[in-house]
This record gives structure tokens, sequence and C-alpha cells, in this order.
């Protein structure tokens, strides 16, 4: 069985996948405002800092940090962000503009509520640090010392942390055919080049967090060298079926190898709980050399990641 993006309502079922993602996705883009929470000392500093290890200034590098991070109301602020990124990351495909993701047209509005609330969740989080804010500049103060400036603190949080999303235009725009045909084409010809390789990048994404969950789940299905039992965490299985559902959910269809791996992949756990992989040892066995089949067919499909390379010294050939 082959699922892709466009069971959902695909306008042109047999078009190429590029020109298919093209036409059922929006491009979303995701800021930040965040106040920053470490300082680079001055120079005057870095030398003061140096003395104390007969180094020279010059040559080391140093800052302060103005906020305790550990801080639990610290702490809730930088969780929303690294939930907000999560579902923005799980929820679209890479494009290859910096800062920008692929989201299913069907979804723009899912999307904007559930990012409507975090951003409600993030302003509620920084009121609360907000409550806090004098006592961790007195802290600040008793632990920096003399490298303590009161003029590194704003006098109040708010504004200092905030979230926005977009969704840019990626597409040619229609007053360019008016204006130039040619360079509309030429715009055109962009676009689909960047589709092109936005699938490739989503394949590329799905084939390498597929094999790293099968990869895991398989090992930990196995023994150690002693021959016992591996712990296994109910997140194995959990997290392998949370990508099943994404990958229904944004698949681009590009690659018939993949979506068959997926399928098989999710026959032989479906219906399999975690208690019973701990409790059944012929089925634990099963299920490990089933998916050892499926990772060795996903370790052919990865793609090969640039390594730096060292030349030594060689003859040099004409």
């Amino acid at each position: 069985m082959t699922v892709t993006l466009l069971d959902h309502a695909d306008p042109r079922p047999s078009a190429p996948p590029s020109e298919r993602l093209r036409l059922t996705t929006a491009a979303v883009r995701v800021s930040f405002t965040w106040l920053g929470v470490r300082k680079t000392l001055t120079p005057q500093q870095k030398s003061q800092a140096a003395e104390s290890f007969g180094a020279e200034g010059d040559f080391l590098s140093a800052g302060k940090k103005l906020l305790d991070t550990r801080h639990a109301a610290y702490k809730a602020v930088t969780a929303v962000r690294t939930q907000v990124s999560q579902f923005w990351k799980g929820s679209t495909l890479p494009y290859p503009d910096a800062g920008v993701r692929l989201i299913r047209q069907d979804r723009i509005e899912p999307f904007d509520r559930q990012m409507t609330e975090f951003k409600a969740a993030l302003d509620e989080a920084v009121a609360k640090l907000e409550d806090h804010y004098a006592d961790l500049k007195a802290a600040a103060q008793g632990r920096l010392g003399s490298l303590f400036n009161p003029a590194d603190y704003p006098p109040s949080l708010r504004g200092l942390f905030d979230l926005a999303w977009e969704f840019p235009n990626v597409q040619p725009p229609d007053y360019l055919l008016q204006l130039s045909p040619a360079l509309y084409e030429q715009e055109k010809a962009r676009v689909t080049a960047r589709f092109e390789e936005a699938v490739r990048l989503a394949e590329q994404a799905f084939v390498a967090e597929f094999a790293r969950l099968v990869s895991h789940l398989t090992e930990r299905l196995g023994t150690n060298p002693e021959g016992e039992r591996k712990i296994f965490r109910d997140s194995a299985v959990a997290n392998l079926t949370e990508f099943f559902q994404r990958f229904r959910q944004l698949n681009v269809g590009s690659s018939e190898q993949l979506d068959a791996l997926v399928s098989q992949a999710q026959q032989i756990i479906q219906g399999v709980q975690p208690q019973q992989l701990r409790d059944d040892a012929s089925l634990r066995q099963h299920i490990a050399t089933s998916l050892a089949g499926v990772e060795a067919s996903l370790d052919g499909m990865l793609v090969d990641r640039p390594r730096r390379r060292i030349v030594r010294n060689q003859e040099v050939q004409p």
C-alpha cells in the first residue's frame, strides 16, 4: 500500500511529487524574540580574569551569565519554546529556504490555533518570570560580584520574549506574468527546482528518522553481552507508532520503497503492546528479527552525509 499526502485532496494525482507538494502545501515561518542571558566580558574584564590564570587577555574568551537559567520560572519559558519547535517541525516538511517549512493547506487553521495557544502560554510564563525578575537580578549580583552591571538588565521582561509565525509566499507572483512573461517563466522554473529539492529533503528526513527509530527498537529488543535482556521502555514503541501517524499525514509519495517499508514495519508491530514484548520472549525475538530486515533495507536508502576530507601528502597525478 502506498500512502501519500494527497489521499486527502489531490488536485493532480498523476503529477510529479514536487508539483503535488507545491499545489497542496503552503510555506510557514516561525520566529522567536528572545532575551540573551549571556554577555561577553569587556576587554578590561577579560584582562582582569586572565591575570588570575597568568594568561593574556587577547587569548581568553569569556562571558557572564546574566540570569540563572536553572530557575523554575525561566525553565518554564524555555519549555514553551521547545514545545513550539517540536510542534512546528512535527507538523511540517523541510524546505530549502532557511527558516521556512511546508505545511499542508488543510492544516493551516489548526496550526494557527495551536500557535495562538503557544503564544498565550509563553506570555503567561514570561509574566511569571517577571514576578521573579528582581530576585534573579539580586542573585546574579551576588554571584557576579564586580562583573555585575545594572545596565545589562532591561527594566522589564515584557516584550523581550515573543513568538511570531507567518505564511510567506514562495510561488511566482501573478503580476510578474503580466510584466514579463519570460521572467515569470524563469521564476517558475526556480520555484519548481525548490520544490524538487523539498521532496528530496522530506524523503531524506523520513528515511533518517525511520531508520533511527527502527534501529533503536531492534537494539532494545536484543540482549547485552551477558545474555540478559536490555532495558526496554514503552517510548521505543510509542515513538515509532507516532512516526507512522505523522508519515501518513505528511508523506509526499516520492518513494514506493519507503512507503512499502513503513507499511511493513507498521504491520510488524501492529497490535503489539510494550508489556507483551517484556513478557513473551518468542514474540520479542520475532519482532526483532522482522524489524532487522526493515533496518537493513533502510540502511541502503540512507544518504551518506558529507564528511570533512583530510588530504595528506600524495603524489599529484597529471
